[in-house]
């Protein structure tokens, strides 16, 4: 049986969901869904010419 007790505490670990975050990452989030979008959306539409 394995020996759980060297696992760090869970009430110490930090999770992305926890951590917080600017206005810089969510304008680069966003920038990064707007090439997203123009690639999925833009490239099939070019291609049909």
């Amino acid at each position: 049986m394995d020996d759980h007790s060297r696992e760090p505490d869970p009430d110490e670990r930090v999770t992305s969901p926890m951590q917080g975050f600017g206005s810089r990452e969510v304008g680069i989030g966003a920038a990064v869904a707007l090439v997203g979008l123009l690639v999925a959306y833009t490239v099939p539409f070019l291609a049909t010419f």
